[in-house]
């Protein structure tokens, strides 16, 4: 047991530590995360002393169950594709160079009408999609307007990390924690749409009295319009993605698995491009970026962690972890315990290892707890930037763009806001199961 404990501490800390002081390694011109490096390492290790047994490890990456994380992989590529080719395309710059223009001078204008667009994005694809589109263009227009684009970042990414709490497909812990349970893409919104709008309200609420006196600021009008050049398969890809959404909601009364049917439309989305391509006599850019533009690095660091956290598994680890947490009062224990633990080990591992976790409990404490732990995967990500890929993806993206955002800046902001949102959450998710 304690080999294996070291073994993963040792890996959680150096994930840290990357994240925070070396991010990246250069190998030439190419340019590689160190995050999922590290954890790759650490899961090889474990393999290759015996402490997370192979032949587990490999049946459980092919199981026909709901907990395989390459099925998981899949409805999370899938549907980040189809956002991609939507972004590739210029869908998210269009509107949010609408929304710029109808802010007319008026930063509080402004800042509730992209708040309400990273809001409703952030429902129908997911955060990190609407992270790594809206991010550099609130640096671009906050810098042409001259004015300061914290007030506007912050909103994003809160609203980003409150609002994939709407849907399953809003996260990938989300999906890890609700796939692992059963629990359907209907059922879980009945759950959590309520919470959701809740959380955030309170979340509005709390950034406006945070910002309100720079949103009082002048702001220079912006009448420029960023056009989407080709329609045709625009709405040929809002139209795929809307009847994804369609048959995700009903997949469990036609008996078809999320993963698949994502796949399918991803699929066919796909196909279409590049038949589209070939009618235009285009080069196939718009395919080519979005493949170089697809989260790659979290298919390493997903396996890698599912990895180490099979190795805690079978040394007893969660069963004590488990036992630490108790039966009672599964919402308030599960919610805050692993929204903090989101942030001593990223939000991936907590979701993987808090799924066996709440495994000792049954009924409805168990139920509540695989909730909890769902609020506390996404508000998590904004206490510190190591409490989701999606912080780190950000935080990269914002040092990109020259904008001076500190990890203490960070913080300041995340306490202040993820603690009354969590509660509001966690509050009302009670009342719904």
């Amino acid at each position: 047991m304690i080999p294996t404990i070291i073994i993963a501490c040792i890996t959680f800390v150096l994930v840290i530590l990357s994240i925070l002081f070396f991010p990246h390694l250069k190998i030439g011109k190419i340019k590689l995360d160190t995050y999922w490096i590290i954890s790759l390492l650490g899961a090889i290790i474990l393999l290759a002393c015996s402490y997370a047994p192979i032949k587990q490890v490999g049946e459980q990456l092919i199981s026909n169950n709901a907990i395989n994380p390459l099925k998981i992989l899949v409805l999370f590529f899938s549907m980040t594709l189809i956002s991609v080719f939507l972004d590739e395309l210029g869908l998210f710059r269009y509107l949010a160079s609408v929304a710029s223009k109808h802010a007319k001078g008026n930063q509080l204008t402004l800042f509730l009408i992209l708040y309400l667009l990273t809001s409703v994005l952030t429902v129908f694809t997911s955060n990190d999609i609407v992270i790594l589109t809206l991010t550099p263009f609130i640096c671009f227009f906050a810098k042409r307007s001259k004015i300061s684009p914290v007030p506007y970042l912050v909103a994003e990414f809160t609203a980003a990390n409150t609002w994939s709490l709407m849907f399953v497909i809003g996260n990938p812990t989300n999906i890890y924690l609700a796939t692992s349970s059963g629990i359907t893409f209907i059922d879980y919104f009945k759950v959590m749409a309520v919470p959701t709008l809740v959380a955030g309200i309170v979340e509005l609420g709390l950034l406006l009295l945070l910002f309100h006196k720079q949103l009082k600021e002048p702001l220079q009008s912006n009448d420029i319009i960023y056009p989407i050049e080709d329609k045709v398969p625009v709405i040929v890809g809002l139209s795929i993605l809307g009847t994804c959404l369609v048959f995700l909601i009903i997949s469990s009364y036609i008996n078809l698995e999320m993963w698949l049917i994502s796949l399918v439309c991803a699929g066919a989305l796909l196909v279409f491009m590049l038949i589209y391509s070939c009618f235009k006599k285009s080069n196939f850019e718009h395919v080519v970026h979005t493949s170089k533009r697809l989260p790659y690095q979290l298919i390493p660091f997903f396996i890698s962690m599912f990895i180490i956290v099979v190795a805690l598994n079978e040394q007893g680890i969660a069963s004590k972890i488990a036992e630490l947490l108790g039966n009672n009062n599964s919402t308030w224990v599960y919610g805050y315990s692993s929204f903090l633990a989101c942030n001593l080990i990223n939000n991936i591992p907590m979701s993987i290892l808090y799924t066996n976790i709440a495994n000792s409990l049954e009924g409805v404490a168990y139920t509540k707890a695989i909730y909890a732990s769902i609020i506390g995967s996404n508000i998590g990500a904004f206490l510190t930037p190591i409490g989701a890929l999606a912080g780190i993806m950000f935080t990269g993206l914002v040092n990109e763009n020259n904008v001076r955002f500190t990890f203490i800046d960070f913080i300041k902001y995340g306490v202040v806001i993820s603690i009354p949102v969590i509660t509001a959450a966690l509050g009302m998710s009670e009342l719904f199961i």
